[in-house]
């Protein structure tokens, strides 16, 4: 037997091109199956709701499904604006949710600044107590709160819905922008304080427009928590008139009527709107905000 043997230096073999990485390439194209897999089934409850909400009612009923409407009709959207509460319930969600916004972010902002830039006593405790509030789950405060605000007299008032809101959405929120703030150098600070700046007017002109990313990704945990909130608006709110969008969404029903599917999935496509158009408004500075404000703590 003979052997094949080369002339080729090692130096010449070792520097040779790897083979194409064929297992990463299936790994990735595994990865983006699975991705469009679990995208289609996340996306499809989304788009039969919409589809449904062009039906006819007859249609709705039917065995057979239908993936595009063969009659499709605006009528559903009709019934759900006009033969219900919709504005009614429409404007205390807006009213409830704009003073929530406004508070909630103008408080995260200031104690975000003071538990980031300033040293006291007791920070670091206020850091921790602030932690735990954020862990523990909504539902375990309720009744706590509910006994307190029918003490205030609070129940069945915009204010007392608000008030538990702001509790609600305030310790993400400073934990949030309290990354950005650790994140901007302390040279900032001292070329605003050379200039002759004083301490509000560095807060203002320096450092708030720089935590303008975590602002938003604030607003809009905020806004969403309260919009899509059922539970404390159904407990707090004894008054119809006073219900909130997701109280009308849940009990929705054409007055005199059967059950009309059809409107149903109308009104949850008209109550999704507003969270999607400010969602999709400012995504790119809410992913850049949820991820700058992770980095520090």
């Amino acid at each position: 037997m003979s052997t094949v043997t080369t002339d080729e230096p090692r130096d010449a073999i070792a520097a040779r091109p790897a083979p194409a990485p064929r297992r990463r390439r299936r790994r990735r194209t595994g990865s983006n199956i699975t991705a469009i897999v679990v995208s289609i089934i996340w996306i499809f409850p989304v788009y039969w709701m919409v589809l449904t909400s062009f039906k006819q009612p007859w249609d709705v009923l039917s065995t057979t499904p239908a993936f595009l409407p063969e009659n499709p009709t605006l009528q559903n959207y009709v019934k759900a604006l006009t033969q219900t509460t919709f504005f009614t319930n429409l404007k205390n969600s807006v009213i409830i949710v704009g003073v929530t916004l406004i508070f909630a972010i103008l408080l995260a902002l200031f104690a975000s600044a003071a538990l980031s830039r300033f040293r006291f006593r007791g920070r670091k405790v206020i850091l921790v107590i602030i932690l735990a509030v954020q862990m523990l789950p909504g539902t375990a405060l309720l009744i706590p709160q509910f006994l307190v605000f029918n003490q205030l007299g609070l129940l069945n008032q915009y204010a007392g819905l608000i008030l538990a809101y702001i509790a609600a959405t305030l310790p993400f929120s400073i934990w949030v922008m309290r990354g950005f703030f650790l994140a901007i150098p302390k040279e900032v600070e001292e070329a605003a304080e050379v200039d002759g700046a004083n301490t509000w007017t560095i807060m203002w002109r320096v450092l708030f427009p720089l935590v303008a990313p975590g602002v938003i990704a604030s607003s809009v945990f905020s806004f969403i928590a309260a919009w899509n909130d059922y539970l404390f608006a159904y407990v707090f709110m004894k008054d119809q008139t006073m219900y909130t969008l997701p109280i009308w969404l849940a009990s929705f029903q054409v007055p005199n009527q059967p059950t009309d599917f059809a409107s149903q999935m109308a009104a949850s496509v008209i109550f999704s709107l507003p969270a999607v158009i400010f969602f999709l408004i400012i995504q790119r500075n809410l992913v850049t905000g949820m991820s700058a404000g992770a980095v520090k703590g």
